[in-house]
């Protein structure tokens, strides 16, 4: 049933100016400016074991203070902190005695037995085996199509530290975002549309597939959830209470949408259920948003202002398999409501954080660097919750640009990784509306050549709150970050 213009108005108004939230992150800025403020870095020594903690000097600021130089030259930290790398394409090993896949990128992290720690990360590898020096490998029974070089793996870290890493599935292709189920699973996303016979595939591609970190014979003989369409798939959440799937969409030439998937009567999620779905389940939906007012707004890019709100209706998919017209541009001008680079999403507070990242090359004319939006189910609305200025100067500390995967912490606010120009940083994004670093990329750092920043990735908590996960793209490092984590921090 669409939204009307008298129900927007009053879900608005009940949702107040600063839209009372519950749970880890509440309130974010309500204040244009805010977002654009952070702490400078500062020099100083800082490996693999961290600095000296400098104690309260940043007590009334937002974050942990200035990020130290890293003399190991991977990963700059606040003092106090510290991160060890888990697994390293070209270094580490599979349990096979195969290397690392390359191209780390979305990541979840899952409790096992006995104390041990299952992070399940997707490898962001596209088109033929032939183009990789390091794909997934082709383990018995878990590939999908034998040309494609992509896929997942299961990283176990133990108590003590010891680590083991085994193929989820593979040939699969561009496994970029995805996201963590109720029932502890993960579902890999594969931003590509290709079909059989194109770019070498022998099977088309376009999926999102679930993957079980608890039981590898659940992984065997891989089949994609058709259910879900077939796009540039980026990330997915699922909502525990009313089972939909809530999807992003990386693509442009049009830009990408927002979809909701409704399951059909009397399905019930669980593990390897959603591949028992037949291929038109459910209903696929687009968003279409409007203001206040009621008038229909064509890009989510049209909103400059934190605490926008657009009121949502869900407009059903015609074709979701899309053999011969993208889903995106199976609708018209007036139709769907389109966003530049929508990336990744979380679970959080009763509906899904979800971002929308563009740099200024891509946007001419548009005066800022991303947007991080909150979807209520209920309300059926979406909330402008971050808005990042424009970065004057991507190759210094002191803006950020590009804002990709998302994580909501247990200590409140936001955590973002950057996949912008220059430098590139985990960043935080306070309750009160202020960003700060909490790490930035120093491979390549001080080489002759014009140096080359390789992404943030697969941003996530462990499931005891103490240890930040995340992936440096190229050539591929998992990374675990632990330090003196603060509540308002």
């Amino acid at each position: 049933m669409p939204l009307s213009r008298r129900d927007f108005t009053s879900r608005t108004v009940l949702a107040g100016a600063g839209v009372a939230l519950t749970g880890t992150v509440g309130a974010l800025a309500t204040a244009p400016g805010a977002l654009a403020a952070d702490d400078s870095t500062a020099a100083g020594d800082h490996g693999e074991h961290g600095g000296q903690d400098r104690g309260h000097g940043h007590e009334h600021g937002p974050g942990y203070g200035p990020l130290v130089p890293d003399p190991a030259g991977i990963l700059a930290l606040p003092a106090g902190f510290a991160y060890r790398v888990i697994t390293h394409s070209g270094v580490t090993t599979l349990d096979s005695g195969e290397i690392t896949p390359s191209n780390h990128d979305g990541t979840a992290a899952f409790e096992g037995h006995r104390g041990v720690t299952l992070l399940v990360n997707n490898h962001e590898l596209k088109g033929p085996r032939a183009g990789w020096t390091h794909p997934v490998p082709l383990t018995e029974g878990l590939v999908y199509d034998p040309a494609a070089a992509g896929g997942c793996t299961v990283v176990e870290v133990r108590r003590g530290g010891e680590v083991a890493e085994w193929v989820g599935v593979a040939g699969t292709s561009t496994n970029c975002a995805g996201g963590a189920t109720p029932w502890d699973t993960w579902l890999t996303c594969e931003e590509t549309e290709d079909l059989a016979g194109k770019n070498g595939m022998t099977k088309d591609h376009g999926y999102v597939f679930e993957v079980d970190p608890h039981d590898r014979r659940a992984n065997r003989d891989p089949k994609p959830v058709k259910a879900f369409g077939r796009y540039a798939h980026e990330a997915v959440v699922i909502d525990p209470r009313q089972g939909h799937a809530y999807l992003t969409e990386d693509a442009s030439g049009p830009n990408g949408l927002l979809y909701r998937w409704t399951p059909p009567s009397g399905f019930r999620h669980g593990r390897g259920r959603l591949r028992t779905l037949a291929a038109d389940a459910g209903v696929l939906a687009a968003a279409k948003c409007f203001d206040s007012g009621g008038l229909f707004v064509d890009d989510l890019s049209r909103a400059t202002k934190i605490g926008t709100t657009y009121g949502v209706d869900w407009v059903p998919v015609a074709d979701r398999d899309a053999r011969t017209v993208s889903v995106r541009k199976q609708f018209g001008a007036s139709a769907v409501t389109r966003a530049r680079k929508l990336e990744g999403m979380w679970w959080a507070d009763g509906g899904t954080y979800f971002v929308s990242s563009y740099a200024r090359e891509e946007s001419p004319g548009t005066a800022h660097d991303g947007q991080v939006w909150f979807y209520d189910p209920k309300r059926r609305t979406v909330r402008l919750m971050v808005l990042l200025g424009v970065n004057a100067d991507p190759s210094a500390d002191g803006g950020y640009d590009g804002p990709d995967n998302i994580t909501v912490s247990p200590y409140g606010g936001l955590i973002i990784a950057e996949d912008g120009s220059g430098l590139q940083h985990l960043f935080g994004a306070t309750e009160s509306g202020r960003t700060y670093p909490l790490a930035r990329n120093e491979m390549n750092m001080g080489t002759e050549q014009e140096p080359e920043y390789s992404e943030f990735t697969g941003v996530c908590f462990s499931p005891d709150g103490r240890t930040l996960f995340a992936n440096i793209q190229e050539p591929g490092i998992m990374l675990a970050i632990t330090g003196p984590w603060r509540r308002g921090r």
